[in-house]
């Protein structure tokens, strides 16, 4: 049975045109909703990341404008030039602020989505005032990552355990996008059961085209007969892409065929890239443009998931949704029993290594190359896990039936 038609209110600071994090996430749901007969309007910031710094053609106070049926409105919020933990604080807050500055009209529901969380927590600040139904989507718990990265010390862990906790606590409902998140959110953030609703991510790009996949290869600077691993995504703390230079330069060392290429940006770049000085089997490549994107992304051997040894409960990496639509192997560099392991053998589209082991990551990079058999059958069963599990129609559907009940619930 279709749900009425609801006036909804999206609170979220990344939004397209970025195309890395959440943002592919939140605007592919607004325009979801929108296509499905609601009406959708976003408040969000800026476009900035992974690169931290405001896109070209981004320059006015603020601004609004009607997207694939969206009203879209920005809010300039402050965007640091070096990303600290206190510089991303004092940006969400920025972000938050113009929140409550902001005139919500009167929607029906509100979904505040979290990062960013301190823009979160004046959302649903507002929602109280207002008397307001509104929900949070979680695609990342910040306490637990300001715990697994080691960024702040203890104290601050548990201040921002009391914060994130007591803001999910205080809205109707909470979505996560994984299991493993809502069990985090129930035992270790008080969140009580009934509230907490399961809604994973889904594959927001199609399956890889054809394509010229020799022509790509050349144009890359690749050899035919070379391994590519590839990471894709943002290089910030939690992917720890440092074990990925030093599976290079182990590379170096053993002469092994293999060339690792991190494509993309984030805050870690320019220190890795200091740290790759010297190193031979390791390529870095700016962002794409999602056409090249895909065919470049298509044109590896082996994608690489890789993540902060420590990190296991703080996230689950939204590249591995992409990863899968490929039809390629993946090998994930992360802790066992986390909530990307946990991924990985639940679709059975690649293998794991233990994170921070460099020589780890190359022997199952070159064991996938001396076993094409394997290979093929990893790439395939990823591809038919997103196929079963990571639909974008699936996932938009099960977010306007849940959002509908929390507009029932107030009725109640």
């Amino acid at each position: 049975m279709s749900n009425p038609r609801m006036r909804i209110l999206i609170v979220g600071l990344h939004y397209a045109p970025e195309v890395t994090g959440n943002a592919p996430y939140t605007s592919s749901l607004a325009r979801g909703l929108s296509k499905r007969g609601h009406d959708v309007r976003v408040i969000t910031g800026y476009p900035h990341y992974p690169d931290w710094k405001v896109f070209d053609g981004f320059d006015r106070r603020s601004m609004s404008t009607v997207e694939d049926g969206v009203c879209v409105e920005r809010r300039r919020q402050y965007v640091p030039a070096s990303p600290s933990p206190i510089m991303r604080l004092l940006s969400e807050c920025s972000y938050g602020f113009r929140l409550l500055l902001a005139r919500w009209g009167k929607p029906d529901v509100v979904l505040a989505v979290s990062p960013a969380l301190f823009g979160s927590v004046f959302a649903v600040l507002k929602m109280g005032v207002l008397r307001l139904p509104g929900g949070v989507w979680v695609q990342d718990l910040y306490s637990l990552g300001v715990t697994e990265t080691g960024q702040g010390g203890a104290t601050l862990g548990r201040v921002m355990k009391a914060i994130e906790g007591a803001t999910l606590r205080s809205v109707r409902g909470v979505s996560v996008i994984h299991d493993r998140f809502r069990m985090q959110a129930i035992t270790g953030l008080s969140v009580p059961e009934s509230r907490v609703r399961v809604i994973r991510n889904w594959s927001h790009i199609g399956a890889v085209g054809p394509f010229d996949r020799d022509a790509v290869r050349e144009r890359m600077g690749w050899r035919p007969d070379e391994v590519i691993a590839l990471h894709a995504g943002n290089m910030g703390v939690k992917q720890g892409l440092e074990n990925v230079v030093e599976a290079a330069r182990v590379a170096d060392d053993t002469n092994a065929n293999v060339r690792f290429v991190l494509l993309g940006n984030g805050n870690q770049r320019s220190k890795l890239l200091a740290q790759a000085e010297g190193v031979q089997h390791i390529q870095f490549l700016d962002p794409l443009a999602d056409g090249e994107f895909l065919e470049v992304l298509g044109s590896a051997d082996v994608l690489v998931v890789n993540e902060l040894a420590g990190v296991s409960e703080m996230s689950v990496p939204s590249k591995l949704t992409t990863y899968f639509s490929t039809g390629l192997p993946v090998v994930a560099a992360t802790n066992i029993g986390g909530a990307t392991a946990s991924e990985i053998e639940a679709s059975g589209g690649g293998i794991r290594v233990d994170a921070g082991d460099p020589r780890a990551l190359v022997d199952a990079i070159l064991a996938l190359e001396s076993d094409p058999e394997l290979a093929a059958k990893l790439g395939a069963a990823g591809l038919a896990f997103r196929d079963a599990h990571l639909t974008e129609d699936a996932a938009i559907d099960s977010y306007a039936e849940w959002l509908a009940s929390l507009v029932a619930s107030k009725r109640k």
